[in-house]
This record gives C-alpha cells, structure tokens and sequence, in this order.
C-alpha cells in the first residue's frame, strides 16, 4: 500500500508539471463488458434493487404517433402522474437523493417543488455510435493532466468505465449530438423582480470528425450570432476547440457590431462572462461545462441514485410560451419532470494559486447518456453560489439525447437565466446539420458581420 501511495504522488506531482505521461488505457476486458453487463456507452444495464430505477433496454426509438418536429416532440409518457412530490415541507424525507442545490432551492423559496414520475432510460444512439465506443475505448488515453486526448477519433464515451473525474467530464464534451448541430434558441434573463427579457441567438456546432478535412488539433467548431434584442443584436462568437489543450489552447475571435471588427477574443474561457447572460453564466458554464479542465483537482466520487430532471418532453412542447415558463423566482415547476436515476458525482476543487470565481464545483453526470444534469457552484469563501440544472430529452428521431434547456439560479443576487429555450424560435435543433470549414473561419465572421 505504501509503494502504491508512493507511486500515485509521483504521477500526480508528474501531471502538475505538464508532463505527457498517459492514464492507463481501459482494458480489454472491461470493454468486453460493453453490450453485457453494462450498455454500450458505460452505464449498469440492470436496473436498482428497490426497483425505482429500470434496467436499460435499448432506450426510447419508436416515434409516438402524431409527431410533428415543428410541434415539439410528442411526449410518449403523457399520461403518467407524479409519484410523490418533494417540497420545503419534507424535503428531510427525500435528502440522500437530492443535490446540495435542490435544497438550497427550497430553504430560499418554500414554494419550490419537484414532481417526481417514473423512470424511463430512454438513451438511444445509432448502432455505429456504439460500435465506435468499443472500437476505441482501449486506446484512448488522457494525458498532459487530463487536459487533452490522444488516440482519439470520433467516440462519444471515450471512457466508457471512467477512472477519474476527468475522464468523466471528457465523456460529457463530446457526448453525440449527431455530428453536427444548428440551433435557434433564447436565453431567458429573470431579474429579482421577476421580470425577464429574451436574447435570441442562431447557433452552429460541428465535431472535427464530422468535417472530413478539419484542421490538426481540432476537437469542435463552433459559431453564434444574436439576432436580438437590437441592442445586442450582431454579436458573434466563434471557437475552434483543440483536441490536445496543452499543446495549443482555445481559439476564439468575436464580431463586435458596433466597431464593425472581428477581434481575438482568448476571454472568451474559463470565468468570464458570458456577454449574452447578463453576468449569470461564465464561459466555462456554457453546456454545463465546457474547455479546458486545466484550472482543477478533479476528483471522481463515485455513482448515486439522485432525483434529476429527465425526459421534459412537456418543457419543449412548442406552443409553449416563454412567460409560461418563467416565474418570479424560479421556473415554473409544474413544467419540469424529475425521475430516479444513477448519476456519476464529480468534484472539481480550484487547485493553490489558481484563480477562478467558483472555488469548488460538483457535477452529476447521467449515467446512460454523460449529460451533466446538475452542477452546484461554490464562492471562494466555501458558500453555494449558483445552481444548475439540465433539462435532458431523448430526441427520439434522431437518436440524440440533448437537453431542451438548463437552468442557472444564481442565490446571493436572487436571479436566474434559462438558456436554450426553443419553443418561440422559427425553428426547432437540426441535429446531423452538414457545415464546412469555411463557415467556421475568423474570414467568414466578418462576412456575415457586413
């Protein structure tokens, strides 16, 4: 035990001081579990003793009938009630299952509530995703800290059975989405008042892979445009992600309308703000996390059952309004659906000397599809500060499972912002959207800024 002790302090001093030294690749005999006893992108197959968490059985592929994609999606478990309801009032009864955040949430706004359903894993990827995951999963490997990936193609579980926290997050930034996606969606801006305000935003992400001829090093491509309100409309973001952060860091320029220039924007990471959020999100807090992970400790807890928000197929429903959506202190709870299920609990601590506004951060990853379905964030003096929450959908047309929002509670200014809301938008997510390189070049942000 002391040679093991020893041995992990040497690695661990190694990764601090940028070495290139790997993490151990999973072994063939843990891949050979994929498809058995656990499904193909990592998780248990068999269901939970108690019976509250089914076992997986290839997810949710049939179309309900009826459905029409500029509707919204039909929601197949319509008919379901609430098991149980968990308030302020017996919040104590349900506390093993609940994140720090939710209780937060309920000590600061009695009225807050969560319905709780039945359970339904409802993850579904195409057969050649899965086929991928397994073809790579012994040779993918972290390395430099965790903050790049080597031997790595195109698998969206490079880590099927994570051994770290870092390995964990990775699964969570390239989680499918089909290849390439094309968004129009809103961020909600909530005041203390209960007011609110929607900035509308066309957004394009593509993986390298799914281009064909990326450039070397490249993980993602990724490009945002507002088109309102007026007094942001114009803004433009875009980010060429690296696949190996150590070796070359973000690339990211921003249009700015109003100086009519396309600029360098490397602030466009980590804590800064969001510019389109009001001061409500950083960079880092975009899809629950995103960039590089070099700034913690990562820490993987392990797996719990936890109440998470899952299958809000009524959240998405596309003659839903915004002002439906949003209440004065939190959203309107009726809309969201939460159901038992396993999620891998990942700490991440601000490492000395290391500067950042979250000091702590821990995250919930969905066991079956890695979506990050709640993270709760810390200030520098150990207190939460902010809470998030991912509104998880199974698209089941596309075989992607992608959350139809998040939500982010800030409680010490008592304000929130929901972002990716689609349901007044000219179009609803084009997942498998084909794009080119030449779409994503600082040369093509000027153009479409003129």
């Amino acid at each position: 035990m002391n040679n093991n002790l020893a041995s992990r302090a040497i690695l661990i001093g190694l990764m601090a001081l940028g070495s290139n030294l790997a993490y151990a690749k999973l072994s063939t005999e843990d891949v050979a579990r994929l498809g058995k006893d656990l499904t193909p992108t990592g998780a248990e197959k068999a269901g939970n003793a108690g019976g509250t968490i089914p076992a997986w059985d290839g997810g949710l592929i049939a179309i309900p009938a009826g459905y029409k994609p500029e509707s919204g999606y039909t929601d197949p478990f319509a008919g379901e009630k609430p098991l149980f309801t968990v308030t302020s009032a017996n919040v104590g009864q349900y506390a093993a299952m609940l994140s720090d955040g939710y209780k937060a949430l309920m000590k600061q706004y009695p009225d807050y509530k969560m319905n709780v359903y039945p359970s339904h894993r409802t993850l579904a990827l195409p057969a050649g995703e899965y086929a991928q995951i397994a073809k790579e999963a012994p040779k993918v490997e972290l390395v430099s800290g965790g903050v790049g990936l080597v031997n790595y193609e195109s698998s969206t579980v490079p880590f099927p059975i994570p051994k770290d926290g870092l390995e964990a997050m990775w699964n969570h930034i390239v989680r499918y989405r089909a290849g390439g996606l094309q968004r129009f969606y809103s961020q909600l801006i909530v005041q203390s008042s209960g007011s609110f305000s929607a900035v509308h935003t066309e957004a394009k992400t593509i993986m390298a892979a799914a281009l064909g001829n990326p450039e070397p090093n490249r993980l993602f491509y990724y490009l945002d445009m507002v088109t309102g309100p007026e007094s942001l409309a114009g803004l433009q973001t875009l980010v060429h992600e690296p696949l190996d952060q150590v070796k070359e860091s973000r690339q990211a320029w921003q249009y700015n309308p109003g100086q009519r220039r396309v600029l360098r924007a490397p602030e466009v990471a980590y804590d800064t703000p969001e510019l389109s959020a009001d001061g409500l999100r950083t960079n880092d807090s975009v899809d629950m996390y995103n960039g590089a992970p070099d700034k913690y400790e990562w820490k993987l807890i392990g797996k719990k059952e936890m109440l998470v928000s899952y299958n809000n197929y009524k959240l998405n429903d596309r003659s839903l309004k915004y002002d439906k959506i949003v209440g004065k202190e939190h959203m309107n709870q009726d809309l969201v659906r939460y159901e038992p299920h396993r999620v891998w609990v990942v700490e991440a601590t601000l490492k000395p000397g290391v500067r950042h506004i979250y000091a702590k951060r821990r995250f919930y990853i969905d066991e079956d599809s890695w979506n990050i379905v709640q993270a709760d964030l810390y200030d520098g003096r150990g207190e939460l500060w902010r809470v998030q929450e991912a509104h998880t959908l199974q698209r089941y047309d596309v075989n992607v499972n992608f959350p139809s929002s998040d939500v982010a509670y800030d409680l010490q200014a008592r304000r929130y912002i929901v972002n990716g809301v689609e349901n007044e938008e000219k179009a609803p997510s084009q997942f498998g959207w084909k794009g080119s390189l030449r779409e994503f070049s600082p040369s093509a942000l000027r153009r479409s800024g003129r």
